[in-house]
């Protein structure tokens, strides 16, 4: 049998995606033949498109003909363009429906967890060093770095490692308002988090972001499982790098008293990523998750979707899925901040895709969201959290991002995903610490080109793998990961840099 080259989405499409390279002339669909060389996950007209139409693809709209188009031309940035805005209709919670348990033939699925004392479940038995201020980030670093010379961790092998999280804020800010509580959210988040069996919070002493302030703010008390230093307090780096090394030397004991017991997928909540996206990312990897996603719903866990600006143009695939019209009205609220913060700040929201993304085939944003979108499944939405904050209602949610990877995924591990698959098709090498990271690569190509990155290989699903079988294969790794195998990102130690808090507001 001749594989494929060419694949039809939707009948109301105006255009095919090549799922190969094909030449000049290549037959396209009965009389259409290709007019110039059409790159693999392309797109080429399958009939005359009129400058002014709509380029729909998957029945959607995701840009308007900036000139005539031929049938078999290449459909891509020079004819296509944004256009100007069109209707949604966000038609609010119209395809709502009751949450769904297991469908016949499903199992409720377990994994080797960590329960924590608030009750929570881990995936991982890190210790952690936070700094309040970049001005305590190379402190973090070095009592991190000599903790592990020291040979400390030898006698404790249940203990995963000790992670040094510094980041570049805590200072120069304002003491209150949006950017503020965006940090306090994500230290807290990671001060509390399950992968986390005991966290060393370290300060300069002088910032802005005080360690006394976030405690009172969260009722923090310390104790084994957390416990702070202020290098000005303590009597400077080498003394505050001592200091440092000897709590984690006596949390050490602590955090080796957690055992992995088997528990409920339910415990489970996963971050849903994508990053360096090409044309095959909406037609494979991406939906693939989306089924893994729902079959985590149905077993009563949590799947958090993210990157607001890259739902752009697909919100009211969202809006419609919502549980209640005002959990729908909270997704349009929260585009409508995104196109006044970037014309803010002199962008644009179709400056997504990236360069990469576009060279991959995807040519505006419109479309990538589409793709974006289907990382979330089906399951009704259930709710619509700020950037960083606690997820408290299982289901399929959604939390406010940007769409730059280290930034989401950031927000959604302080919120308290445990667990997060990323799906690329150009190859983001990312990795996230104290969350494991499952890469999905969206074809095969990639697959085999970054073998030691990529975990799940979703490009064989144009060869005829059933979405459905590839969804339950991602969700199996899920399940395998969170008892404690390691991810391919585990393996290259990737996690201490890509903890980047979002900041907004000005820098003073």
């Amino acid at each position: 049998m001749t594989k494929p080259q060419i694949l039809r989405l939707n009948d109301a499409d105006n255009i095919v995606v090549a799922i190969a390279d094909l030449p000049s002339g290549t037959s396209v669909e009965g009389a259409v033949r290709t007019l110039r060389r059409i790159p693999r996950g392309h797109k080429v007209a399958a009939c005359p498109i009129a400058q002014g139409a709509p380029v729909r693809k998957f029945g959607q709209i995701i840009g308007f003909a900036s000139t005539d188009i031929a049938p078999g031309d290449w459909v891509h940035e020079q004819n296509v363009t944004m256009g100007g805005d069109f209707e949604r209709d966000y038609a609010f919670a119209s395809e709502a429906r009751p949450p769904e348990g297991l469908r016949q033939g499903e199992v409720p699925a377990h994994f080797q967890g960590f329960r924590r004392g608030d009750g929570r479940v881990g995936t991982r038995n890190y210790i952690g060093i936070l700094s309040s201020v970049n001005c305590s980030a190379t402190v973090v670093d070095y009592i991190a770095d000599q903790a592990v010379r020291s040979g400390m961790l030898d006698d404790y092998p249940d203990i995963d490692g000790i992670v040094a999280l510094p980041h570049g804020q805590g200072c120069g800010m304002a003491s209150k308002g949006e950017s503020y509580d965006l940090l306090a959210r994500t230290q807290w988040g990671y001060a509390s988090h399950p992968n986390f069996a005991a966290v060393l919070l370290v300060g300069l002493g002088c910032e802005v972001f005080q360690i006394a302030r976030l405690k009172e703010t969260y009722g923090i008390a310390e104790g084994d499982h957390f416990q702070s230093l202020t290098i000005q307090d303590t009597g400077g780096t080498r003394r505050t790098i001592d200091a440092g090394v000897e709590r984690l030397r006596d949390m050490l004991p602590v955090a080796a008293r957690a055992r992995r017991e088997a528990v409920p997928a339910s415990e489970l909540t996963l971050a849903l990523q994508c990053g360096g996206s090409d044309g095959y990312s909406s037609l494979t990897a991406n939906p693939a998750l989306g089924v893994a996603a729902d079959m985590l719903v149905r077993q009563g866990g949590t799947a958090i979707l993210s990157e607001t600006p890259e739902i752009f143009g697909a919100e009211h695939l969202l809006t419609r899925r919502a549980e209640t019209p005002e959990i729908g009205q909270k997704i349009v609220d929260l585009i409508d901040w995104w196109q006044d913060y970037t014309t803010r700040n002199g962008g644009e929201m179709n400056n997504n895709p990236s360069p990469g993304n576009k060279a991959g085939g995807l040519t505006t944003i419109l479309e990538k969201s589409l793709g974006a979108v289907a990382k979330g499944g089906t399951s009704t939405l259930r709710g619509v959290y700020r950037y960083a904050e606690r997820i408290d209602r299982k289901g399929f949610v959604y939390m406010d991002t940007p769409g730059y990877d280290p930034v989401a995924a950031t927000g959604q591990v302080a919120g308290g995903a445990n667990v997060l698959c990323f799906t690329t098709g150009r190859g983001s090498a990312y990795g996230c610490k104290p969350v494991p990271s499952i890469k999905l690569a969206t074809n095969t190509p990639l697959f085999q080109r970054m073998p030691d990155d990529m975990d799940i290989n979703c490009g064989d699903i144009v060869d005829g793998v059933p979405l459905e079988e590839k969804g339950a294969e991602i969700f199996q790794t899920i399940l395998d990961v969170a008892s404690g195998r390691k991810t391919k990102s585990e393996d290259l130690g990737y996690g201490r840099n890509e903890f980047v808090p979002w900041q907004i507001g000005a820098v003073m």
